[in-house]
């Protein structure tokens, strides 16, 4: 559920939901950006209020365990826009 894979299985729609969803927060940041609101500062905002949701939606040891492979999935360059896909 938190950290589901997209492969081949997964419906298109959510995918392409995800995206808009993305796009959405993206847009937003940009907003808050140009009304001088630091980059770090929205960034820090969004986590917690994406981690209040997935705890009110999941519960507090579900999202901790999401939370305990995040650093795995940091380094393996799972969120960095720059990486070389092969």
């Amino acid at each position: 559920m938190l950290d589901e894979a997209l492969d081949d299985d997964v419906d298109l729609t959510i995918a392409d939901k995800k995206r808009a969803a993305f796009e959405m927060l993206a847009d937003a940041m940009a907003d808050a950006e140009a009304e001088g609101i630091e980059r770090d500062i929205v960034t820090q905002a969004a986590l917690f209020a994406a981690l209040i949701d997935l705890v009110s939606t999941f519960g507090e040891e579900a999202v901790a365990e999401f939370a305990t492979r995040l650093p795995d999935r940091v380094r393996n360059g799972e969120f960095s826009v720059d990486r070389i896909l092969q």
